[in-house]
């Protein structure tokens, strides 16, 4: 997938504002991720990207290496 795409990402593990920090900090070093903002009290990370540069797999990637299990997803095509 290619272009801009805009997914909400359901993280139920998310309880707090370390919790915050780190999923956002290791979405923003991703290339490609224009912007990440983790919602504590939805339990959802908010993240805008570049498909053409990094693809939804390897955003999940990146949440599961901080130790977060992504369980479900909503996508917009922008």
């Amino acid at each position: 997938m290619t272009g801009t795409t805009h997914i909400v990402l359901n993280v139920p593990s998310i309880s707090c504002d370390h919790c915050r920090m780190a999923i956002e900090g290791a979405l923003t070093r991703l290339d490609g991720v224009s912007t990440a903002v983790v919602d504590v009290s939805a339990r959802s990370v908010d993240v805008v990207y570049d498909g053409g540069r990094v693809d939804q797999a390897r955003i999940e990637a990146a949440i599961g290496e901080e130790g977060y299990a992504v369980t479900g997803v909503h996508a917009f095509q922008d």
